[in-house]
C-alpha cells in the first residue's frame, strides 16, 4: 500500500482531534495488521469506495475518548456512555472527509459510508476488504488510540 494513500488519514488525525477536541497528539511506528481484535475500548469503521475499496478506523481507549469529548462537550465526562461514543463517530466522519479530499487531489476519489460503531472490551473491527491492515498507534497526554487503514486495489 502506498504512503500516499496512508499519510492523508494521520494527518486528517492529527488535525481534527486537534482542532475539534484541542488534544495534542502524536502518531507513533505504523505496522501491519494481522489481527482483527481491537486495541481500544470503543472503535469506529468508515467504508470507502469509489475507484479504489477499503476501510478506515479507529479504536480509542476509554481514557482517550473521554478526554476528547470532555473537550469536545466543555464538560469533564467521567463514564462511557452513548453519547461518548458517537463522538467516536463523528471525529471519524471529519477524519473521513478531511483525508479523502487529500487523497482526491492525488488523482484518487473515494467515497465515505457513514460510520458504524462499536464498543465493549475485546471488541473486534472486520475490514471487509483482503488488503493489508495498516495501523498506526496515537498517543495524547491521557490515553492513546489506533486508526486502521485498509485498501483492496
Amino acid at each position: 500500500m502506498k504512503a500516499e494513500y496512508i499519510n492523508p488519514f494521520i494527518k486528517a488525525t492529527i488535525d481534527v482531534v486537534n482542532v475539534m477536541a484541542f488534544v495534542k497528539t502524536k502518531a507513533k511506528k505504523p505496522y501491519l495488521k494481522k489481527d482483527d481484535l481491537a486495541t481500544g475500548d470503543v472503535s469506529t469503521i468508515v467504508g470507502l469506495t469509489g475507484e479504489a475499496t477499503g476501510t478506515f478506523s479507529i479504536s480509542f481507549d476509554e481514557p482517550s475518548i473521554i478526554k476528547i469529548a470532555s473537550n469536545m462537550f466543555g464538560e469533564e465526562i467521567t463514564k462511557l456512555d452513548r453519547d461518548v461514543t458517537e463522538v467516536a463517530g463523528e471525529l471519524a466522519n471529519m477524519i473521513s472527509g478531511q483525508a479523502r479530499r487529500e487523497i482526491e487531489s492525488l488523482g484518487l476519489r473515494l467515497d465515505g459510508a457513514i460510520p458504524s460503531i462499536f464498543s465493549g472490551k475485546n471488541h473486534t473491527i472486520y475490514h471487509m476488504t483482503d488488503g493489508p491492515k495498516i495501523a498506526i498507534p496515537f498517543i495524547m497526554d491521557k490515553g492513546s488510540f489506533t486508526m486502521e487503514v485498509c485498501f483492496d486495489f
